[in-house]
């Protein structure tokens, strides 16, 4: 495995925390490779990933505006189909293969924070991408009933009409009396991130052992979580799914399955604290 080499394809990609996590676990177990940053325009992604082993990498992460793209480019499993987007490549012989490791980053983080968390019913709330990583795992999990709430009715019936009967969708104005039936309460949406309007919502109705998820990392105690906490309910925090995500990556690139250590995490929380 010496001298292997894998990287974060983007535009912008400064932002990224990929070659602090990967370059962390190269250095944890002693394996000779390393992970760089490349930035790339989306009119020469294609060409870039076409000859990504030319340019001396064996793999890659794939941030925004790629992550559709590389789906396209790419023989993807069905995780990154159902999702519709690919945030992991790595090169099988000459075929290009694809995942999206959002939706394990995201269960085995609430694994962590939250073990044996209800399947009664999880709330989603946000229909996007991060939404269908999300329910994919819990359908995969066998949730027995998964309600997603969006602003824009239409987008969160089309997610229905993907994953089929587990899937209700509720208008956002129903939340509290859907809340009082939760056992699992997840934002996907960016509200509450650094810049973005807050997630107003009343915790009240949620029962006191639901658990209450969030994707937003930056800041990685966000109001949605501060208010879940202060009710005294579990929480899983977005920068466990962010650490938990980039497992099967460095896995597929370096041989080697890490661990997501408390170090780890110091390591990431004091980069995010300078920035």
């Amino acid at each position: 495995m010496s001298g292997r080499a894998a990287c974060v394809i983007g535009w912008p990609v400064a932002h990224s925390r990929s070659p602090l996590i990967h370059r962390y676990w190269l250095e944890r177990y002693r394996i000779d490779g390393d992970y760089r940053r490349e930035a790339v325009r989306p009119e020469d992604f294609a060409a870039f990933v076409g000859a990504l082993a030319a340019h001396g990498y064996v793999g890659a992460n794939v941030t925004v505006p790629h992550k559709e793209a590389a789906l396209a480019l790419s023989q993807p499993d069905a995780r990154a189909r159902a999702v519709g987007a690919a945030n992991t490549l790595w090169l099988d012989g000459e075929v290009l293969r694809a995942t999206n490791t959002d939706v394990e980053g995201f269960m085995a983080n609430l694994d962590a924070c939250a073990p044996l968390w209800g399947t009664d019913h999880a709330v989603v709330l946000g229909a996007g991408g991060a939404a269908r990583a999300v329910v994919f795992g819990l359908v995969e999990r066998g949730v027995q009933r998964i309600t997603v709430v969006n602003r824009s009715r239409p987008r969160a019936e089309a997610l229905r009409d993907a994953f089929g009967g587990k899937i209700g969708v509720h208008d956002w104005r129903e939340l509290p009396d859907t809340l009082a039936e939760a056992s699992l309460l997840v934002n996907t949406t960016t509200l509450g991130m650094q810049g973005q309007p807050a997630l107003d919502l009343d915790l009240v109705p949620l029962p006191d052992q639901a658990v209450v998820a969030d994707l937003v990392y930056v800041p990685i105690l966000t109001p949605f979580l501060a208010a879940a906490r202060a009710r005294g309910l579990r929480t899983a925090d977005g920068l466990g799914m962010l650490l938990h995500q980039a497992v099967r990556g460095f896995t597929l690139w370096f041989g080697t399955k890490p661990d997501v250590t408390a170090e780890l995490r110091a390591l990431i929380e004091a980069d995010l604290a300078v920035r």
